[in-house]
């Protein structure tokens, strides 16, 4: 092992001890989005079809007067991406946790990443 190899493993090792949980985690997501193929959360802009992979993070149903939608946060490690359904009440494994890859053309929100009826892989439950 050479001299640089040796300092790039301590420096990982010490970065992992020293890292908060939550940057370990977001770190791990940003690695198994980039192995899906998937784009950054991060990288998304608005009018882009991208495919996005990550964890759910929170999912709401916001009843609306003249339409309801189904809403869920997705966060793969370095940005959040809002989907929604519209005119869903729920849909059959979409639930906070689960890990999943979405596609379609992003919009923006107030100022915030989305995408509507996307097309959606679930992944399996671990």
């Amino acid at each position: 092992m050479t001299t640089d190899e040796g300092r790039g493993s301590l420096r990982r090792m010490l970065h992992r001890l020293t890292a908060s949980e939550a940057e370990i985690e977001a770190q791990h997501l940003q690695r198994e989005s980039a192995r899906c193929g998937a784009m950054p959360a991060r990288q998304c802009g608005r009018g882009q079809v991208v495919s996005v992979s990550g964890r759910l993070r929170t999912v709401v149903y916001t009843p609306r007067t003249n339409q309801p939608a189904l809403e869920a946060d997705l966060y793969d490690g370095s940005d959040v991406v809002t989907l929604v359904w519209l005119g869903r009440r729920h849909i059959t494994g979409i639930e906070p946790g689960r890990h999943l890859t979405a596609r379609g053309r992003v919009a923006v929100r107030d100022d915030r990443k989305v995408i509507y009826n996307p097309y959606y892989d679930l992944e399996p439950s671990r």
